[in-house]
């Protein structure tokens, strides 16, 4: 990271800083919201829409912003995105005052959906932004990018109970929008204006297409299933941790448990990825965990023992490790899967693949507290768990179907090492006398040693430079190489040999 120049360090910064504020957004008011809704009169069946409308929004509106940046222009979306939410942020702080029960309810609505109009653009135009300023550096920098969004959902809910305490309802909204105000200005001073990419570049259809890839379909199911998990919690953890008297403070702790357990343990879940191959199997281990997890927190009706605090600790530590699993496998089944399938291994594929993870994602993270605040009016907690550990393990039992079934993907496609194929191309260049490095450059060939997928801080944040190639006999790879700087597929390195000879 040390090549980076000044503009890009700044555009790093900013990028960085309304990533952290955006994610804040999400999970700030999760210690403290509740109860001043039921101030207000709101049951949890309705606040907790209020937390899942948010996902609902970003689940619709990501890919409407993915159509038209071009149009619209990356900087223009990110800084609109910035601002529009860092005011949201604000005016939600102000709700307090409002002291009826259907004014309070329809403005958080309101305030919210516009909110996450805002953040949706501000996601959709950083990882554009991004790849085009760092289009050598890609999985670097947006590894870098995607870690800040995990600490900014992980300490939201602590950074929010502690300006709860010590400011009272609007203090953690204010701090919050003047963050977003700051990086939104950062952002109009610091990153060019972007030229739009080239408009002959088609994907119509191609979503459709990779939607009917069985593993991909199986990736987004667990993904939405997992983030069902997360909102669930989002919407019921503060009113289950009342008994035990904690205050704002103590709650957002506790909400930082399995955040932050996901935050230590997802590099592990990565490396056993890489290392066992089938991914999948990770993604049942994660299943089972979750599971556990639930059982212990609720805790489940079949456990003869009441609510105990110690019990709560442990399953969101359970559940911090099993939501790791499942996410880091997530993303990387589901390429792994489009491009065994036939689809080009190229930034578009790519595109595609992480839209319908992001979607998939806040699909579940609407369901999650929509559903939960539901099943905690109608049934309470334990009973609730029962929602998420049923589940949970119909979609372990579903992949584990369909590993037995459906699954040739992992053994029988190898990954042709960057290093290997210079190493290769090298020693035949001195036989032939045509092949250089600069020539190897303009195929496509990346440089840099690509860092491996299932290893990134989030799924995400994966392998922008690693390949997942069609069999070979030769060892070379027999599809296109991508050129992860461009939006271009190159030939394969066995296509490049032949004409070269």
């Amino acid at each position: 990271m040390g090549r980076y120049t000044k503009k890009q360090w700044l555009t790093l910064i900013a990028v960085c800083t309304a990533e952290f504020g955006s994610a804040m957004c999400i999970s700030l008011q999760a210690p403290f919201y509740p109860s001043e809704a039921e101030k207000k009169g709101v049951p949890a069946s309705e606040y907790g829409l209020v937390f899942g409308i948010f996902e609902l929004v970003v689940f619709f509106m990501s890919p409407v912003y993915g159509k038209h940046i071009n149009k619209i222009g990356a900087k223009k979306l990110l800084n609109i995105g910035t601002f529009t939410t860092g005011t949201c942020a604000i005016l939600f702080g102000l709700l307090d005052r409002i002291e009826n029960h259907y004014p309070f309810i329809i403005l958080s609505f309101v305030i919210r959906i516009i909110e996450a109009l805002g953040s949706s653009a501000y996601f959709t135009a950083s990882s554009a932004t991004m790849a085009n300023e760092f289009p050598d550096r890609i999985s670097i920098t947006f590894a870098t990018l995607k870690i800040f969004f995990g600490l900014g959902l992980i300490v939201g809910p602590t950074i929010g109970g502690l300006l709860y305490e010590v400011g009272g309802y609007p203090m953690p909204f204010v701090v919050l929008g003047l963050i977003l105000y700051i990086a939104c200005l950062m952002t109009i001073f610091v990153l060019p204006a972007h030229q739009s990419a080239d408009k002959s570049i088609k994907s119509e259809g191609k979503l459709k297409k990779i939607l009917r890839v069985k593993g991909v379909m199986m990736s987004a199911a667990s993904i939405t299933v997992t983030s069902i998990s997360i909102g669930f919690l989002q919407a019921t953890l503060e009113p289950h941790l009342r008994p035990f008297g904690l205050n704002a403070i103590g709650v957002g702790f506790m909400f930082i448990i399995s955040g932050g357990t996901y935050a230590v343990t997802a590099p592990m879940w990565g490396w056993i990825c890489d290392k066992r191959k089938n991914s999948k199997i990770t993604a049942v281990i994660g299943s089972l965990l979750i599971m556990t997890a639930f059982t212990l927190i609720g805790p489940a009706p079949f456990v003869p023992t009441p609510t105990l605090f110690w019990m709560v600790i442990v399953g969101l530590v359970i559940h911090g490790l099993g939501v790791a699993a499942k996410l880091v496998s997530g993303f990387t089944n589901a390429l792994k899967s489009a491009v065994a399938s036939g689809f080009s291994n190229d930034m578009d594929t790519y595109g595609i693949v992480s839209g319908l993870w992001t979607s998939s994602f806040a699909l579940g993270a609407f369901i999650g507290p929509s559903v939960a605040g539901l099943l905690y009016d109608a049934v309470g907690m334990r009973k609730a768990c029962l929602f998420v550990i049923l589940l949970t393990f119909i979609m372990a039992f579903s992949t584990l179907t369909f590993i037995i079934f459906f699954d040739q993907v992992d053994t029988h496609y190898d990954e042709l090492g960057i290093d290997n194929a210079i190493c290769a191309v090298s020693s035949m260049n001195k036989s032939l006398g045509g092949t250089n490095a600069a020539a190897m450059a303009a195929q496509g060939i990346p440089i840099e040693q690509p860092m491996d997928l299932a290893g990134s801080f989030v799924a995400s944040s994966s392998n922008y430079t690693g390949a997942w190639l069609k069999p070979s006999t030769s060892g070379f790879a027999t599809k296109p190489v991508p050129n992860y700087g461009t939006l271009e597929s190159k030939p394969s390195l066995e296509d490049n040999l032949e004409d070269s000879i």
